[in-house]
Protein backbone atom coordinates (compact mmCIF):
# COMPACT_ATOMS: atom_id res chain seq x y z
CA UNK A 1 0.00 0.00 0.00
CA UNK A 2 1.82 3.09 -0.85
CA UNK A 3 -0.55 5.33 0.95
CA UNK A 4 -2.27 5.39 4.74
CA UNK A 5 -4.67 2.90 5.30
CA UNK A 6 -7.70 5.56 5.81
CA UNK A 7 -6.68 7.45 2.92
CA UNK A 8 -6.54 3.97 0.74
CA UNK A 9 -9.75 3.46 2.41
CA UNK A 10 -11.55 6.58 1.19
CA UNK A 11 -9.94 6.19 -2.35
CA UNK A 12 -11.28 2.46 -2.26
CA UNK A 13 -14.65 3.61 -0.95
CA UNK A 14 -15.05 6.23 -3.72
CA UNK A 15 -14.03 3.21 -6.68
CA UNK A 16 -16.02 0.25 -5.45
CA UNK A 17 -18.82 2.24 -4.05
CA UNK A 18 -19.13 0.01 -1.35
CA UNK A 19 -19.00 0.49 2.62
CA UNK A 20 -19.32 -2.95 3.81
CA UNK A 21 -16.85 -4.61 5.84
CA UNK A 22 -17.43 -8.54 6.05
CA UNK A 23 -15.96 -10.97 8.79
CA UNK A 24 -14.50 -14.14 8.67
CA UNK A 25 -15.53 -15.59 11.95
CA UNK A 26 -15.22 -19.53 12.12
CA UNK A 27 -17.17 -19.46 15.73
CA UNK A 28 -16.61 -23.16 16.55
CA UNK A 29 -17.58 -23.83 20.20
CA UNK A 30 -15.07 -25.44 22.65
CA UNK A 31 -17.23 -28.70 22.49
CA UNK A 32 -17.20 -28.87 18.63
CA UNK A 33 -13.51 -28.54 18.28
CA UNK A 34 -13.21 -31.28 21.00
CA UNK A 35 -15.53 -33.31 19.23
CA UNK A 36 -14.32 -32.78 15.60
CA UNK A 37 -10.50 -32.04 16.28
CA UNK A 38 -8.81 -28.68 15.53
CA UNK A 39 -7.83 -30.19 12.11
CA UNK A 40 -11.30 -30.80 10.70
CA UNK A 41 -12.46 -27.62 12.15
CA UNK A 42 -9.81 -25.63 10.89
CA UNK A 43 -10.13 -27.03 7.50
CA UNK A 44 -14.16 -26.36 7.87
CA UNK A 45 -13.26 -22.85 8.57
CA UNK A 46 -11.28 -22.42 5.42
CA UNK A 47 -13.30 -24.19 2.88
CA UNK A 48 -16.11 -21.79 4.33
CA UNK A 49 -13.82 -18.18 4.52
CA UNK A 50 -12.89 -19.37 0.36
CA UNK A 51 -16.20 -19.61 -0.37
CA UNK A 52 -17.00 -15.90 0.88
CA UNK A 53 -14.40 -14.54 -0.58
CA UNK A 54 -15.10 -15.59 -3.98
CA UNK A 55 -18.68 -14.68 -3.45
CA UNK A 56 -18.50 -11.72 -1.97
CA UNK A 57 -15.46 -9.58 -2.88
CA UNK A 58 -16.50 -7.24 -5.17
CA UNK A 59 -19.01 -6.19 -2.58
CA UNK A 60 -16.20 -5.54 0.12
CA UNK A 61 -14.87 -2.44 1.00
CA UNK A 62 -12.30 -5.00 3.26
CA UNK A 63 -12.38 -7.82 4.81
CA UNK A 64 -12.30 -8.11 8.95
CA UNK A 65 -11.07 -11.41 10.32
CA UNK A 66 -11.49 -12.06 14.35
CA UNK A 67 -8.19 -13.79 15.09
CA UNK A 68 -9.44 -14.86 18.26
CA UNK A 69 -11.51 -18.03 16.71
CA UNK A 70 -8.17 -18.86 14.50
CA UNK A 71 -6.41 -19.17 18.03
CA UNK A 72 -8.81 -21.30 19.63
CA UNK A 73 -7.94 -23.48 16.96
CA UNK A 74 -4.18 -23.84 17.63
CA UNK A 75 -1.77 -24.10 15.08
CA UNK A 76 -4.37 -25.68 12.41
CA UNK A 77 -6.25 -22.40 13.17
CA UNK A 78 -3.48 -19.87 12.58
CA UNK A 79 -2.56 -22.29 9.27
CA UNK A 80 -6.12 -21.52 8.13
CA UNK A 81 -5.88 -17.53 8.99
CA UNK A 82 -2.56 -17.62 7.20
CA UNK A 83 -4.51 -19.25 3.82
CA UNK A 84 -7.44 -16.99 4.18
CA UNK A 85 -5.80 -13.86 4.24
CA UNK A 86 -3.87 -15.58 1.18
CA UNK A 87 -6.88 -15.24 -0.73
CA UNK A 88 -7.90 -12.11 -0.09
CA UNK A 89 -7.08 -10.08 -3.61
CA UNK A 90 -4.52 -7.77 -2.52
CA UNK A 91 -6.45 -4.77 -3.28
CA UNK A 92 -9.17 -5.38 -0.29
CA UNK A 93 -7.18 -4.19 2.86
CA UNK A 94 -7.48 -5.98 6.02
CA UNK A 95 -8.70 -5.68 9.41
CA UNK A 96 -7.47 -8.01 12.01
CA UNK A 97 -9.81 -8.15 14.76
CA UNK A 98 -7.93 -8.37 17.90
CA UNK A 99 -8.68 -6.11 20.50
CA UNK A 100 -4.71 -5.81 21.71
CA UNK A 101 -4.46 -4.04 24.87
CA UNK A 102 -0.97 -4.19 25.77
CA UNK A 103 2.40 -2.23 27.03
CA UNK A 104 5.97 -1.76 26.30
CA UNK A 105 7.78 -4.43 24.32
CA UNK A 106 4.71 -6.94 24.55
CA UNK A 107 2.97 -4.23 22.55
CA UNK A 108 5.86 -3.95 19.81
CA UNK A 109 5.33 -7.70 19.64
CA UNK A 110 1.54 -7.86 18.74
CA UNK A 111 2.25 -4.93 16.17
CA UNK A 112 4.64 -6.91 14.77
CA UNK A 113 2.90 -10.38 14.94
CA UNK A 114 -0.42 -8.49 13.23
CA UNK A 115 1.30 -6.07 10.66
CA UNK A 116 4.87 -7.66 10.16
CA UNK A 117 3.85 -11.50 10.38
CA UNK A 118 -0.05 -11.52 8.93
CA UNK A 119 0.59 -8.34 7.06
CA UNK A 120 -2.41 -7.00 7.90
CA UNK A 121 -3.76 -2.79 6.81
CA UNK A 122 -4.92 -2.37 10.43
CA UNK A 123 -6.06 -3.77 13.44
CA UNK A 124 -8.74 -2.86 16.27
CA UNK A 125 -7.47 -2.33 19.87
CA UNK A 126 -8.06 -1.63 23.10
CA UNK A 127 -7.13 2.09 24.55
CA UNK A 128 -7.40 1.16 28.59
CA UNK A 129 -3.79 1.27 28.84
CA UNK A 130 -3.16 4.26 27.41
CA UNK A 131 -0.90 5.40 24.48
CA UNK A 132 1.50 3.33 25.57
CA UNK A 133 -0.86 0.22 24.25
CA UNK A 134 -1.74 2.49 20.41
CA UNK A 135 2.13 4.39 19.75
CA UNK A 136 4.08 0.74 18.72
CA UNK A 137 1.28 0.37 16.29
CA UNK A 138 1.09 3.89 15.24
CA UNK A 139 4.75 3.63 14.16
CA UNK A 140 3.76 1.58 10.98
CA UNK A 141 2.99 4.27 9.33
CA UNK A 142 1.30 2.96 6.56
CA UNK A 143 -1.39 0.87 8.57
CA UNK A 144 -4.36 1.87 10.62
CA UNK A 145 -5.54 1.26 14.15
CA UNK A 146 -9.41 0.92 14.97
CA UNK A 147 -9.61 1.76 19.13
CA UNK A 148 -12.67 0.48 20.59
CA UNK A 149 -14.96 3.32 21.65
CA UNK A 150 -18.28 1.80 22.07
CA UNK A 151 -19.00 -1.90 21.77
CA UNK A 152 -21.84 -3.70 20.30
CA UNK A 153 -21.88 -6.49 23.36
CA UNK A 154 -25.15 -5.83 25.63
CA UNK A 155 -22.70 -5.12 29.01
CA UNK A 156 -20.76 -2.55 27.58
CA UNK A 157 -22.06 0.36 29.13
CA UNK A 158 -20.76 -1.17 32.47
CA UNK A 159 -17.89 1.00 31.84
CA UNK A 160 -18.59 2.66 28.69
CA UNK A 161 -21.53 4.38 29.89
CA UNK A 162 -19.65 6.26 33.20
CA UNK A 163 -19.95 9.85 33.38
CA UNK A 164 -16.65 11.52 32.61
CA UNK A 165 -17.69 15.78 32.89
CA UNK A 166 -21.15 15.60 31.62
CA UNK A 167 -20.20 13.10 28.67
CA UNK A 168 -20.17 9.02 28.98
CA UNK A 169 -16.86 7.91 28.95
CA UNK A 170 -16.79 6.41 25.36
CA UNK A 171 -17.77 9.61 23.95
CA UNK A 172 -14.00 11.08 25.94
CA UNK A 173 -12.46 8.06 24.44
CA UNK A 174 -13.48 9.07 21.01
CA UNK A 175 -12.78 12.56 21.24
CA UNK A 176 -8.94 11.92 23.01
CA UNK A 177 -7.85 8.57 19.92
CA UNK A 178 -9.40 10.65 17.06
CA UNK A 179 -7.07 13.79 17.88
CA UNK A 180 -4.12 11.10 18.23
CA UNK A 181 -3.61 11.26 14.21
CA UNK A 182 -5.29 10.50 11.28
CA UNK A 183 -4.06 6.77 11.55
CA UNK A 184 -6.63 6.09 14.23
CA UNK A 185 -10.29 5.36 13.71
CA UNK A 186 -12.74 4.23 15.96
CA UNK A 187 -15.08 1.23 16.63
CA UNK A 188 -18.54 1.99 17.48
CA UNK A 189 -21.40 -0.48 17.41
CA UNK A 190 -23.60 -0.26 14.51
CA UNK A 191 -26.37 -1.33 16.91
CA UNK A 192 -26.21 1.92 19.40
CA UNK A 193 -27.67 4.47 17.04
CA UNK A 194 -27.39 7.18 19.68
CA UNK A 195 -23.88 6.18 20.68
CA UNK A 196 -22.67 6.76 16.83
CA UNK A 197 -24.52 10.00 16.67
CA UNK A 198 -22.65 11.04 19.89
CA UNK A 199 -19.09 10.26 18.73
CA UNK A 200 -19.69 11.50 15.30
CA UNK A 201 -20.03 14.99 16.86
CA UNK A 202 -16.86 14.72 18.82
CA UNK A 203 -15.29 12.97 16.32
CA UNK A 204 -16.27 14.24 12.67
CA UNK A 205 -13.66 13.38 10.64
CA UNK A 206 -12.61 9.97 11.69
CA UNK A 207 -13.25 6.34 9.80
CA UNK A 208 -15.94 3.75 12.13
CA UNK A 209 -15.70 0.24 12.23
CA UNK A 210 -19.24 -0.70 13.32
CA UNK A 211 -20.49 -4.35 13.97
CA UNK A 212 -23.54 -5.46 15.52
CA UNK A 213 -24.90 -5.62 12.17
CA UNK A 214 -27.82 -8.23 11.62
CA UNK A 215 -27.77 -10.98 14.22
CA UNK A 216 -26.70 -8.40 16.79
CA UNK A 217 -29.96 -6.52 16.24
CA UNK A 218 -28.00 -3.68 14.37
CA UNK A 219 -29.87 -2.15 11.02
CA UNK A 220 -27.03 -1.51 8.18
CA UNK A 221 -29.41 1.51 6.43
CA UNK A 222 -29.97 2.63 9.98
CA UNK A 223 -26.52 2.72 11.33
CA UNK A 224 -25.27 4.23 8.37
CA UNK A 225 -27.27 7.30 8.24
CA UNK A 226 -26.51 7.39 12.17
CA UNK A 227 -22.75 7.36 12.17
CA UNK A 228 -21.51 9.29 8.49
CA UNK A 229 -19.60 11.79 8.03
CA UNK A 230 -21.03 15.11 6.65
CA UNK A 231 -19.64 13.90 3.41
CA UNK A 232 -21.27 10.40 3.49
CA UNK A 233 -18.52 8.52 4.27
CA UNK A 234 -16.41 7.33 7.24
CA UNK A 235 -18.33 4.40 8.30
CA UNK A 236 -17.46 0.60 7.80
CA UNK A 237 -20.38 -1.25 8.54
CA UNK A 238 -19.42 -4.77 9.14
CA UNK A 239 -21.53 -7.53 9.11
CA UNK A 240 -20.80 -11.67 9.68
CA UNK A 241 -22.87 -14.00 10.29
CA UNK A 242 -25.52 -12.44 8.02
CA UNK A 243 -23.54 -13.23 5.15
CA UNK A 244 -21.69 -16.40 6.41
CA UNK A 245 -24.88 -18.49 7.59
CA UNK A 246 -26.38 -17.24 4.22
CA UNK A 247 -27.39 -19.70 1.97
CA UNK A 248 -25.78 -17.97 -0.38
CA UNK A 249 -23.49 -15.14 0.99
CA UNK A 250 -23.05 -13.47 -2.18
CA UNK A 251 -26.28 -12.28 -2.55
CA UNK A 252 -26.81 -11.40 1.21
CA UNK A 253 -23.31 -9.12 0.81
CA UNK A 254 -24.90 -7.67 -2.67
CA UNK A 255 -28.21 -7.10 -0.64
CA UNK A 256 -25.98 -5.37 2.27
CA UNK A 257 -23.82 -3.43 -0.04
CA UNK A 258 -26.85 -1.80 -1.78
CA UNK A 259 -28.84 -1.17 1.33
CA UNK A 260 -25.73 0.82 2.12
CA UNK A 261 -25.40 3.00 -1.28
CA UNK A 262 -29.32 3.69 -0.43
CA UNK A 263 -28.51 4.83 2.88
CA UNK A 264 -25.77 6.96 1.83
CA UNK A 265 -27.98 8.48 -0.93
CA UNK A 266 -30.83 9.35 1.20
CA UNK A 267 -27.89 10.89 3.82
CA UNK A 268 -26.67 12.98 1.33
CA UNK A 269 -30.51 14.11 -0.37
CA UNK A 270 -31.45 15.08 3.02
CA UNK A 271 -28.17 16.98 4.06
CA UNK A 272 -28.51 18.63 0.81
CA UNK A 273 -32.20 19.40 1.61
CA UNK A 274 -31.10 20.25 5.37
CA UNK A 275 -28.81 22.84 4.21
CA UNK A 276 -30.52 24.40 1.38
CA UNK A 277 -31.94 27.73 2.55
CA UNK A 278 -35.63 28.33 1.08
CA UNK A 279 -36.09 31.67 -0.63
CA UNK A 280 -38.77 33.91 1.21
CA UNK A 281 -40.67 33.64 -1.99
CA UNK A 282 -40.92 29.41 -0.72
CA UNK A 283 -41.52 30.20 2.74
CA UNK A 284 -44.35 32.91 2.07
CA UNK A 285 -46.12 30.43 -0.57
CA UNK A 286 -45.87 27.63 2.06
CA UNK A 287 -47.65 29.87 4.46
CA UNK A 288 -50.42 30.95 2.19
CA UNK A 289 -50.95 27.22 1.65
CA UNK A 290 -51.39 26.70 5.24
CA UNK A 291 -53.87 28.90 5.23
CA UNK A 292 -55.68 27.57 2.23
CA UNK A 293 -55.59 24.56 4.37
CA UNK A 294 -57.11 25.76 7.43
CA UNK A 295 -60.28 27.25 5.54
CA UNK A 296 -60.42 24.06 3.59
CA UNK A 297 -60.76 22.20 6.69
CA UNK A 298 -63.18 24.67 8.10
CA UNK A 299 -65.32 24.66 4.86
CA UNK A 300 -65.64 21.07 4.67
CA UNK A 301 -65.90 20.36 8.39
CA UNK A 302 -62.98 18.36 8.61
CA UNK A 303 -62.10 20.13 12.11
CA UNK A 304 -65.09 20.70 14.19
CA UNK A 305 -65.62 22.30 17.78
CA UNK A 306 -67.94 21.25 20.12
CA UNK A 307 -67.94 18.16 22.76
CA UNK A 308 -67.16 14.78 21.04
CA UNK A 309 -66.78 11.02 22.29
CA UNK A 310 -63.45 9.68 20.99
CA UNK A 311 -63.44 6.00 21.16
CA UNK A 312 -60.98 5.61 23.59
CA UNK A 313 -64.12 7.37 25.44
CA UNK A 314 -62.37 10.44 26.25
CA UNK A 315 -64.38 13.54 25.40
CA UNK A 316 -62.68 15.85 23.32
CA UNK A 317 -63.37 19.85 22.45
CA UNK A 318 -62.68 19.43 19.02
CA UNK A 319 -62.44 16.52 15.99
CA UNK A 320 -60.86 15.85 12.65
CA UNK A 321 -62.23 13.81 9.92
CA UNK A 322 -60.01 14.33 6.99
CA UNK A 323 -62.24 11.93 5.04
CA UNK A 324 -64.69 14.83 4.06
CA UNK A 325 -61.70 16.20 1.55
CA UNK A 326 -62.84 13.72 -0.92
CA UNK A 327 -66.09 15.36 -1.52
CA UNK A 328 -64.53 19.24 -2.32
CA UNK A 329 -62.31 19.05 -5.49
CA UNK A 330 -60.29 22.38 -4.44
CA UNK A 331 -59.83 21.11 -1.14
CA UNK A 332 -58.11 17.79 -2.65
CA UNK A 333 -55.88 19.90 -4.57
CA UNK A 334 -55.09 21.79 -2.07
CA UNK A 335 -53.86 18.40 -0.13
CA UNK A 336 -52.18 17.06 -3.20
CA UNK A 337 -49.89 20.28 -3.10
CA UNK A 338 -49.18 19.67 0.62
CA UNK A 339 -48.12 16.24 0.12
CA UNK A 340 -45.68 17.66 -2.61
CA UNK A 341 -44.02 20.11 -0.73
CA UNK A 342 -43.41 17.03 2.37
CA UNK A 343 -42.32 14.83 -0.64
CA UNK A 344 -39.71 17.55 -1.98
CA UNK A 345 -37.83 16.60 1.15
CA UNK A 346 -37.99 12.61 0.73
CA UNK A 347 -35.81 10.51 -1.49
CA UNK A 348 -38.42 7.82 -2.69
CA UNK A 349 -39.83 6.00 -6.18
CA UNK A 350 -43.26 5.04 -4.95
CA UNK A 351 -46.37 6.36 -3.23
CA UNK A 352 -47.64 3.79 -0.50
CA UNK A 353 -51.11 5.17 0.18
CA UNK A 354 -52.46 3.51 3.73
CA UNK A 355 -56.00 2.07 3.55
CA UNK A 356 -58.71 3.78 3.62
CA UNK A 357 -58.66 7.69 4.15
CA UNK A 358 -54.84 7.30 2.95
CA UNK A 359 -56.23 5.94 -0.32
CA UNK A 360 -57.75 8.64 -2.41
CA UNK A 361 -55.23 11.38 -0.95
CA UNK A 362 -52.11 9.06 -2.05
CA UNK A 363 -54.07 8.98 -5.59
CA UNK A 364 -54.05 13.57 -5.21
CA UNK A 365 -50.43 13.00 -3.96
CA UNK A 366 -49.97 10.50 -6.60
CA UNK A 367 -51.10 12.87 -10.21
CA UNK A 368 -49.45 16.34 -8.31
CA UNK A 369 -45.87 14.63 -8.14
CA UNK A 370 -46.23 12.31 -11.03
CA UNK A 371 -45.01 9.02 -9.23
CA UNK A 372 -46.74 5.78 -9.25
CA UNK A 373 -48.90 4.26 -6.01
CA UNK A 374 -49.71 1.62 -4.23
CA UNK A 375 -51.17 0.16 -1.42
CA UNK A 376 -50.65 -2.51 1.29
CA UNK A 377 -53.85 -4.63 1.71
CA UNK A 378 -54.81 -4.87 5.68
CA UNK A 379 -55.98 -7.43 6.40
CA UNK A 380 -54.22 -8.97 3.23
CA UNK A 381 -56.86 -11.06 1.18
CA UNK A 382 -57.66 -14.75 1.46
CA UNK A 383 -59.06 -14.86 -2.45
CA UNK A 384 -57.88 -14.72 -5.41
CA UNK A 385 -54.06 -14.50 -5.89
CA UNK A 386 -54.23 -13.38 -2.36
CA UNK A 387 -51.30 -10.60 -2.91
CA UNK A 388 -50.63 -8.30 0.08
CA UNK A 389 -49.99 -5.08 -2.05
CA UNK A 390 -51.96 -3.28 -5.04
CA UNK A 391 -50.25 -1.70 -7.87
CA UNK A 392 -46.72 -2.46 -9.40
CA UNK A 393 -44.02 -2.14 -7.87
CA UNK A 394 -40.71 -3.82 -7.58
CA UNK A 395 -38.03 -5.29 -5.59
CA UNK A 396 -36.27 -2.75 -3.47
CA UNK A 397 -38.15 0.41 -4.39
CA UNK A 398 -38.18 2.94 -1.95
CA UNK A 399 -41.89 4.10 -0.83
CA UNK A 400 -42.96 6.79 0.77
CA UNK A 401 -46.02 5.79 3.22
CA UNK A 402 -48.79 8.39 3.25
CA UNK A 403 -52.15 8.84 5.53
CA UNK A 404 -54.42 11.57 6.31
CA UNK A 405 -53.34 12.33 10.02
CA UNK A 406 -51.25 10.06 12.43
CA UNK A 407 -51.64 10.11 16.52
CA UNK A 408 -50.34 6.61 17.33
CA UNK A 409 -47.98 5.14 15.05
CA UNK A 410 -50.27 1.72 15.13
CA UNK A 411 -51.90 1.39 11.74
CA UNK A 412 -48.98 3.04 9.91
CA UNK A 413 -46.56 0.29 11.45
CA UNK A 414 -48.58 -2.21 10.30
CA UNK A 415 -48.24 -0.83 6.63
CA UNK A 416 -44.85 -0.36 6.80
CA UNK A 417 -44.30 -3.93 7.77
CA UNK A 418 -46.40 -5.56 4.58
CA UNK A 419 -44.56 -3.39 2.41
CA UNK A 420 -41.24 -4.52 3.85
CA UNK A 421 -42.26 -8.08 3.86
CA UNK A 422 -42.36 -7.81 0.20
CA UNK A 423 -38.91 -6.82 -0.20
CA UNK A 424 -39.83 -2.71 -0.05
CA UNK A 425 -38.27 0.21 1.68
CA UNK A 426 -40.13 2.84 3.70
CA UNK A 427 -37.85 5.26 4.91
CA UNK A 428 -40.30 8.70 5.12
CA UNK A 429 -44.17 8.86 6.00
CA UNK A 430 -46.08 11.74 4.82
CA UNK A 431 -49.44 13.22 7.11
CA UNK A 432 -51.21 16.27 6.70
CA UNK A 433 -52.28 16.65 10.87
CA UNK A 434 -50.24 15.43 13.17
CA UNK A 435 -51.84 14.94 16.98
CA UNK A 436 -50.04 15.22 19.76
CA UNK A 437 -46.52 12.95 19.99
CA UNK A 438 -47.09 9.44 20.64
CA UNK A 439 -47.09 9.06 16.57
CA UNK A 440 -43.93 10.69 15.81
CA UNK A 441 -42.28 8.45 18.64
CA UNK A 442 -43.66 5.53 17.24
CA UNK A 443 -42.26 6.22 13.78
CA UNK A 444 -38.71 7.20 14.92
CA UNK A 445 -38.48 3.78 16.86
CA UNK A 446 -38.94 2.07 13.35
CA UNK A 447 -36.42 3.96 11.42
CA UNK A 448 -39.26 5.93 9.55
CA UNK A 449 -39.14 9.83 9.49
CA UNK A 450 -42.61 11.71 9.87
CA UNK A 451 -42.84 14.57 7.70
CA UNK A 452 -46.19 16.93 9.29
CA UNK A 453 -47.45 19.56 7.06
CA UNK A 454 -49.13 21.41 9.98
CA UNK A 455 -49.41 20.21 14.03
CA UNK A 456 -52.96 20.42 15.68
CA UNK A 457 -51.44 22.89 17.60
CA UNK A 458 -50.24 24.71 14.70
CA UNK A 459 -53.86 24.94 13.67
CA UNK A 460 -54.55 25.95 16.72
CA UNK A 461 -52.57 28.77 16.63
CA UNK A 462 -54.01 29.77 12.84
CA UNK A 463 -57.48 29.58 14.35
CA UNK A 464 -56.85 32.14 17.23
CA UNK A 465 -54.61 34.17 15.24
CA UNK A 466 -58.06 34.43 12.70
CA UNK A 467 -60.59 35.30 15.51
CA UNK A 468 -62.24 31.75 15.05
CA UNK A 469 -61.17 31.21 18.87
CA UNK A 470 -60.62 33.14 21.80
CA UNK A 471 -57.86 33.00 23.78
CA UNK A 472 -59.29 30.80 26.67
CA UNK A 473 -60.95 27.88 24.05
CA UNK A 474 -57.31 28.30 22.33
CA UNK A 475 -55.28 27.07 25.67
CA UNK A 476 -58.42 24.66 26.41
CA UNK A 477 -57.57 23.03 22.90
CA UNK A 478 -54.25 22.79 23.50
CA UNK A 479 -54.39 21.81 26.82
CA UNK A 480 -56.42 18.81 25.90
CA UNK A 481 -53.88 18.06 22.79
CA UNK A 482 -51.88 17.21 25.45
CA UNK A 483 -53.50 14.73 26.51
CA UNK A 484 -53.51 13.07 23.43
Amino acid sequence: MDMGFFEYIEERADKMDTFLCIGLDPAFSNSEIEKRGSLECAACALEQNLRIIEGTASYALAFKPNIAFYEAMGNAGMSALYKTLAQIPEEIPIIIDAKRGDIANTAEAYARAIFGELKADAVTLNPYLGLDTLEPFLRWSDRGIFVLCRTSNPGAGFLQDITVNKSPLYSMVAQKCSDLSVDVGLVVAGNDLEALQKVRKVAPSAWFLSPGIGAQGGRADLAFAAGARSDGKGILVAAARSISEAQRPDDAALELRDVLRRARDAFLFKAAVKTAKPSKKAEDEVASLKREFVDVLLSTECFRLGEFVLKSGKKSPFYIDLRNLISDPEAMRIAGRAYAHLASSCDFDIIGGIPSAGLPLATVASLELGKPMIWPRMPAKDHGTGKRIEGRYAKGDRVLLLDDLITTGASKIEAKDILKSEGLEVRDLVVLIERGSEGRVDMEREGVRLHAFMHVNELFEALKENGRISEAQYSDLVDFGKTI
